[in-house]
Formats: structure tokens, C-alpha cells, sequence
């Protein structure tokens, strides 16, 4: 490197007392100016690193702000069969059931009866035979002791009072013979005779009137007797059967010991499996679209899938609530089931069942998945891909199926529309498919 400054020769300098100092000025400036240009170097290589990492940043931003195609998941609009229905949980339950209660208040034998037994109309299910004589207290006893020697005593009396009057009336009768005998003769007046016949009549009447009071002392005795329990051993005996109103099998037993039990109290449930139907409880916004005669398929009970029919909807609702605590009103649905009995004969009463109710169904329907239609305003909408770009488009649904939608306008069967569309899909935005 050069330098714009001469530096005098020491040779012609001439010899004088300065020439020190003059040297010494000379050495600093260039050592100063060296420095200075060191600096501006310096200087200049910062600006350049400051320069080109604000066009790397710049570089990263834009590259990071760039707009990107947004993956999305598509699916194809197509015709094929779409079927609208109901999934709906629902019991098994015998047609034709009855309950046998108790007709009388009694003592009931113990059932020889196990549920599934079959049972013949007429048959004998249980025996009720009249309730014992209750415990009686000392007080109550010794009274009721004291009432049958009463009883016994006046049937004694009225025993006495019957063969007197028995005497009575023979006497009378003979006295009416020897009269009668008198008066053809003439030895005695048609008055007499009169007289005798009253007194027959009088002696019959108090014979029968002893032999009423016979009876009664007899029946007083049988009530005090029966009220010590020393009833005659024939009234134990005497018992009702309880006779099955129909022939099937036994449901259930609710009283199987022995015991004493009231007039209507539950026995036995018998019925015939063979008149079996189902009861599928539905919410009633779903059941006004049920009506009689629609097909249902019935799985989920253990065998295999069975085919039915809705025989009635009943008229009135109940409300239960949901497994969220939500009260909803539902309606009972009835299936009868159109299978032969050979392929539900394990099927039994109160079994669990998962039934479909197929409420409509079309062969050839153009449809799309129900995640690819969404709400725009008053109607629906989807995104179509063309050229991998996402347009917006209006849609006209129909049936709602289980998992996907019918098509009436808007779509062409060969289209592809996003599934689950999310919030960084516009209309117009770049795609990327997801393979």
C-alpha cells in the first residue's frame, strides 16, 4: 500500500536540532490514517452482514407467507341404493299372557310349577284350602269353652223338648183316633171331633217348632266348637283349584311356597311363546313417520338376523328420561315378526332386541357423505373440487340416510366435494388431496 505523504530523505535533511520532532509527526500521521481506513473497512463489512441477514429474514418471511394449497379429504358423488332408518332398542314379549291370581283369600299349597313347564288348559296350578282357626288368647278360649258347654247344654234341652212334643202328638193323635171312632157311633159330638183334630195340629206344630230349636242348638254347638278349632277333620279337606285359563308354558312363578295369601294376589304368569312380538319404544318425533306394515330387521338378540313388520304404533305416549337425564316422549311400537317360528324359537320373553325400521328406501339415488353438506343460509351448500381449487356451491338435499344424503340439484354424479370442510377452506382456495 502506498501512501499520498513523502517522507523526506535523512540524508537531506539538513543537520540542524528539529529533525527529531519531524520524524516523529510523520510516523504518527500514517500510523493514524491506518487506523481511520481499518475503521471504514470494518464498518462497511457490518453493513454488509446486517444487509444480507435482513434479505435472508425477508427471504424467510416470504417464503412462510406464501400461500399453500390446503389438504383436504374428498369424496365422489354417486347413485346408489339409499335407505332412511331408525335404530331403536326394544324387549320381546309374549302376545297372549295371563296372569292367575288367587280368587279367594286362603291357604295356597306350594306350586310344583318351574317356569317354561307346559301347561294344558284346565290344569290345576295351585290349591287354596280355607285359613286355620286364628290362636286364641287364655280370656278368649276359656269364654269360647264356655259357650260350647252352653251350646252343648241347650242342645241337650232342645233334644228333651223335641221328644216331649213327639210324645205329645202321639197322644193327641191316638185321642183323635178313639174320637173320631166315637163320633160315627154317635156317642159323641161333631164338636168333640173338631176339638181333637185342633189339638193334633197343635202337637205337630210344637214337634216341628222343637225340632227347629234342635237344629239351631245343634249349629250354636259347630260354631263354638269350630271357634276352638275342633272343627270335624271333612272341612280341612275341602279346598279350590286354580285352573290355567289357556295352554302354553309357565312365564313366571310369583308365589311358589306355601302360604296364606289374599284374594287377587299374583300366582303364575302363563302364555304361549309362539304368539311372540316386539315392543320398540321410539322417541315420537321419529314415530309419526312410522305406520303400520313398515319393514323391520331385528339383530342384536343372540341369532341371527330376523325380518318383521309394524303391526300398530299406540296411541299414547309416556315420558322417560334419557341416559343424560333429559325427560323425552316416547311411543310404543309394535313389530310382529314374519319369520317362522323354527328361527326365533330360542327368543323368549323379555329378551333385548335391536331393531332397524326402514321408513324409505331408493335403488338408484345420487348422494354425497353427510360431513360434505353444510348450512349456508336458509339452504345447504358444499365445496366442489375442480382443477384442485375449492368452489362453492348451493345444494338441494332430499332423505337423510345414515351416513350420507340424497342429491336433488347442485351436484352431478361424478363430482368431488370435501369431506369435513374446515375453516381455511374458501371458495377459490388451493387444494391439496389427500390421497
Amino acid at each position: 500500500m502506498t501512501s499520498d505523504i513523502a517522507v523526506p530523505d535523512p540524508k537531506t535533511i539538513p543537520p540542524t536540532s528539529d529533525a527529531p520532532s519531524v520524524l516523529s509527526r510523520s510516523g504518527a500521521e500514517v500510523r493514524h490514517r491506518q487506523r481511520e481506513r481499518r475503521r471504514l473497512w470494518g464498518r462497511r463489512a457490518r453493513q454488509l452482514a446486517v444487509g444480507a441477514l435482513l434479505l435472508a429474514a425477508f427471504a424467510v418471511v416470504a417464503w412462510a407467507m406464501r400461500p399453500r394449497p390446503v389438504p383436504v379429504d374428498v369424496a365422489t358423488t354417486r347413485g346408489a341404493p339409499l335407505s332412511l332408518v331408525i335404530d331403536e332398542t326394544g324387549v320381546a314379549r309374549v302376545k297372549d299372557r295371563f296372569v292367575v291370581s288367587a280368587p279367594v283369600t286362603g291357604s295356597l299349597s306350594r306350586l310344583g310349577f318351574e317356569p317354561g313347564d307346559k301347561v294344558r288348559e284346565g290344569d290345576a296350578l295351585a290349591e287354596i284350602a280355607p285359613v286355620s282357626s286364628p290362636l286364641l288368647d287364655q280370656r278368649t278360649r276359656a269364654e269360647a269353652e264356655g259357650r260350647l258347654d252352653a251350646a252343648g247344654s241347650a242342645l241337650g234341652q232342645a233334644k228333651a223338648q223335641v221328644a216331649r212334643a213327639a210324645t205329645a202328638r202321639e197322644q193327641a193323635e191316638q185321642e183323635l183316633q178313639r174320637t173320631r171312632h166315637l163320633t160315627t157311633s154317635g156317642a159323641l159330638s161333631q164338636q168333640a171331633l173338631e176339638q181333637a183334630e185342633f189339638l193334633l195340629r197343635l202337637r205337630t206344630d210344637e214337634l216341628s217348632s222343637a225340632q227347629f230349636a234342635e237344629k239351631i242348638a245343634k249349629e250354636e254347638l259347630r260354631i263354638a266348637r269350630v271357634t276352638l278349632g275342633k272343627h270335624d277333620g271333612g272341612a280341612g279337606e275341602r279346598h279350590i283349584d286354580v285352573l290355567a285359563p289357556a295352554s302354553g308354558e309357565v312365564l313366571r312363578v310369583h308365589q311358589k311356597s306355601a302360604a296364606v295369601v289374599q284374594a287377587g294376589t299374583p300366582l303364575v304368569e302363563v302364555g304361549d311363546r309362539r304368539g311372540l312380538e316386539l315392543v320398540i319404544d321410539l322417541l315420537t318425533t321419529d314415530a309419526v313417520s312410522v305406520s303400520p306394515g313398515t319393514p323391520v330387521t331385528v339383530s342384536g338378540w343372540g341369532g341371527d338376523p330376523l325380518s318383521g313388520r309394524v303391526s300398530r304404533v299406540e296411541p299414547a305416549g309416556f315420558t322417560r328420561p334419557s341416559a343424560l337425564g333429559v325427560d323425552e316422549q316416547r311411543v310404543n311400537v309394535i313389530v310382529t315378526l314374519t319369520d317362522p317360528p323354527e328361527r326365533w324359537q330360542a327368543l323368549g320373553d323379555g329378551y333385548r332386541v335391536e331393531a332397524r325400521l326402514t321408513l324409505w328406501r331408493g335403488e338408484h339415488v345420487l348422494q354425497v357423505p353427510s360431513g360434505a353438506v353444510f348450512r349456508r343460509g336458509e339452504g345447504w351448500a358444499a365445496f366442489r373440487v375442480v382443477n384442485e381449487v375449492a368452489r362453492l356451491t348451493g345444494v338441494r338435499l332430499g332423505h337423510r340416510g345414515e351416513s350420507a344424503v340424497e342429491v336433488l340439484s347442485g351436484l352431478s354424479a361424478g363430482d368431488s366435494v370435501i369431506v369435513h370442510p374446515g375453516d381455511r377452506v374458501k371458495d377459490g382456495v388451493k387444494l391439496q388431496v389427500n390421497p
